[in-house]
């Protein structure tokens, strides 16, 4: 590989003595990084592993660290909890692809010093490499300087020990008596320019009050002050300082009473001695992590998690205030045929323009999101008139349908826009996002390129009450079905579970699937009785398999959000399965991940009950969910099931591969069970058994059956042999 030099305008650092350890499982990763690192003066070291990296940390010295987070194994998180209890004096900086935005806030916690995310820029991964060293390099001249100083100094022992940037010390009224040399360096001013004044000078007023007590710390031990965050002033005058951000500096602030013996032998307080410590950078770095997880990156706006908040927001201020807002919802008109004639990088950039032209027509209070794909969703606060919203929605038309120019092509396009209005079209975010929806497929229906109010009148409403109408007769004359399709071990290919799917034999349109119905079952309730009815059929299968003696395997159930909204869901459950005198853990409960959007804290106790009882918890449909994932903390998780769509273009697209690689990573490291829905041919089979999935589901091994063929198959397999023999 040929490599050229990058100019580098960070500060110098002597490259002659930095060793550098790259840690990455991919290897083209680490050659382009070990040349480009070689070629501008630096020694390299490869890990292609978290183990072989920490072998080769007890073999070697090494000034800097380059970690990737995601590797099979150890992981760069196992690698820098050993740097911290070994103690190894180096600095970590974190190579972490877009998917790992927790665990680089974990990593920052544990010691890492920066961030650069994948696929990295050469200037900005050389210019964090020299900023790293000159970090390290400044710590072992305090470290050198350490051993020199005699027990007598105690002042600054504590200068050394703290890695201080900038050094103070106060008399007894607050009036600075010593600041180091930092202190011009960080805050602009000269050390005579401080000397003699008070403290209160530094001190930025809106948290005047609270930093009074930290910066002029009377107590000694530990209760003295440590690591509290607070902001000083710099000084204006300085030409060094005029671009900082509201003449401010955040620090970290530690602080101690001094004290000395009188004659009597008690203790009178001298004066205050304090290190503060510049942590703007880390502010930065926390800041961008956290914009990255509430924002799309491809466009950088809100994604489906933010944009729930703000939702969120709207509704407790319409509530509280009387006023109203609107919800639109925006789909870019044949928008896959710029994805299938000129490719997926033209399509991104598209989205992109078509993302500013839309915020150029917006107010600073209204809130754009990718809803996904070519979909947005726009939220409209404090707007009381459809004549308003309808002029928002005419200024977007017409800023789409200019012509877009992107490499030498001009495009023309279009979308259609349905309009939602809170309360009249819907009172919770579920129903207004839906009213929006049938909105904007009536535009479609009607030839695209404008927008429309939803109406009670559409004709998915009337489809809706017609579907309700029709399930409560299929309740009463029992035309609901239980299916059954069989959970393989893709090793040994042996049946180890069941998932239980509904199907409604419909006396004029036959056989249908829940996407046919099961929206309108949630809305209308019907989802709680239906659900019931499927639990007992379930319970009673179980039965009939356990007394025709075939081999106890668990048997996934899927739950709606509405089922388990009901206040004595666990009890009634609880209660069927005692009634069958079947065992709990034969059952594991299936929720979207998209459920769980609605509010994970407030199922995490019933969820919790369940586990407590010895149900299994899976979460179904897991990365579809807009979300950051920290429902994670609230509910008890056993399994993750990957959707089939990221099953199902892993032949295709090596994008969705990586999403699953991603999944497969998240899983092994929390411990979880894998397992790959839609697997339908041999090259997805091997690729999910080679991620660990432990379970796989598809038409590979076959659709869902009925009941009686369920039961038929289980009884015609071998109990030794394998369940399903696979074509070459």
């Amino acid at each position: 590989m040929q490599a050229t030099m990058v100019q580098n305008n960070s500060p110098a650092v002597i490259t002659e003595q930095s060793h550098v350890l790259i840690v990455d499982d991919q290897l083209s990763l680490l050659h382009s990084m070990q040349a480009l690192l070689r070629i501008n003066g630096y020694q390299v070291t490869l890990a292609r592993s978290g183990g072989e990296a920490i072998t080769k940390l007890q073999d070697a010295d090494y000034q800097l660290v380059l970690l990737d987070l995601q590797m099979p194994g150890i992981d760069g998180l196992e690698v820098l909890e050993y740097i911290q209890q070994a103690e190894l004096d180096l600095e970590v900086v974190v190579v972490s692809g877009e998917t790992t935005f927790s665990s680089v806030k974990e990593a920052i916690h544990l010691g890492a010093s920066d961030f650069v995310r994948k696929p990295y820029n050469p200037e900005e991964l050389l210019t964090t490499v020299s900023q790293g060293l000159e970090r390290y390099r400044q710590k072992r001249l305090l470290v050198s300087s350490e051993h020199t100083l005699t027990e007598s100094e105690r002042i600054h022992r504590f200068i050394v020990n703290n890695s201080p940037d900038f050094i103070y010390m106060l008399n007894t009224q607050g009036v600075f008596t010593y600041v180091n040399d930092m202190v011009e360096k960080l805050l602009g001013y000269k050390r005579d320019e401080l000397l003699g004044k008070h403290f209160s000078s530094i001190i930025h007023a809106h948290n005047a009050d609270e930093i009074h007590k930290f910066f002029s710390e009377q107590r000694a031990g530990e209760r003295a002050t440590q690591s509290a965050e607070v902001r000083l002033l710099v000084n204006q005058a300085n030409d060094r300082v005029q671009s900082l951000d509201n003449y401010e500096l955040v620090v970290e602030l530690n602080a101690v009473g001094m004290y000395e013996e009188d004659q009597t032998g008690e203790k009178i307080f001298t004066g205050t001695l304090g290190s503060a410590r510049d942590v703007t950078g880390r502010k930065r770095t926390q800041d961008r992590i956290n914009h990255q997880a509430y924002h799309d990156l491809l466009t950088r706006l809100p994604n489906r998690a933010l944009f729930n908040d703000r939702m969120s927001q709207a509704f407790a201020h319409a509530r509280r205030t009387g006023e109203n807002f609107a919800l639109m919802f925006m789909d870019l008109d044949r928008f896959k045929l710029i994805n299938d004639t000129l490719g997926h990088v033209m399509g991104d950039r598209v989205l992109q323009f078509v993302s500013e032209r839309i915020l150029d027509c917006l107010r600073a209070e209204d809130t754009l999101c990718r809803f996904g794909g070519d979909e947005f969703s726009l939220l409209l606060p404090n707007i009381s008139t459809k004549e308003s919203v309808a002029s928002v929605a005419e200024k977007i038309l017409k800023a789409v349908r200019q012509p877009f120019h992107v490499n030498n092509h001009e495009l023309y396009l279009s979308m259609s826009l349905g309009v939602a209005m809170f309360p009249i079209d819907g009172e919770t975010r579920e129903t207004l996002l839906q009213s929006a929806d049938i909105a904007m497929y009536q535009v479609k229906d009607n030839g695209k390129d404008g927008y429309c109010f939803y109406s009670d009148t559409m004709n998915c409403s009337s489809n809706f009450i017609s579907v309700e109408r029709d399930m409560y007769y299929a309740l009463e004359k029992q035309q609901f079905q239980v299916f059954f399709q069989p959970k393989v071990n893709p090793e040994n290919h042996m049946i180890v579970g069941m998932e239980a799917l509904l199907r409604w034999q419909h006396p004029q349109r036959g056989l249908l699937y829940p996407d046919e119905f099961l929206a309108a079952a949630e809305e209308s309730k019907l989802i709680v009785s239906i659900g019931e009815w499927a639990l007992r059929s379930i319970c009673q299968e179980i039965v009939r398999w356990q007394q025709q003696g075939l081999p106890k395997i668990k048997v996934s159930v899927n739950i709606s959000p509405a089922q388990l909204e009901q206040d004595d869901f666990v009890e009634r459950f609880i209660h069927t399965v005692h009634e069958f005198k079947l065992a709990a853990d034969i059952f594991e409960i299936e929720i979207s991940e998209q459920s769980l959007l609605r509010g994970p804290q407030n199922l995490a106790k019933k969820i919790h009950s369940l586990r407590d009882y010895g149900v299994s918890i899976a979460i179904d449909d897991f990365g579809r969910g807009a979300s950051s994932l920290g429902y994670l903390q609230y509910i008890p998780v056993n399994t993750l099931k990957i959707d089939r769509s990221f099953v199902r273009d892993i032949d295709e697209n090596t994008q969705q591969a990586r999403i699953v690689d991603g999944i497969a990573m998240m899983a092994k490291g929390l411990n979880l069970n894998l397992v790959a829905e839609g697997v339908e041919n041999l090259l997805q089979l091997d690729y999910v058994r080679n991620l660990g999935c432990h379970e796989v589901q598809g038409y590979l091994y076959g659709a869902a059956v009925s009941a009686q063929a369920a039961m038929a198959m289980m009884e015609s397999r071998p109990s030794n042999g394998p369940h399903f023999i696979l074509p070459h």
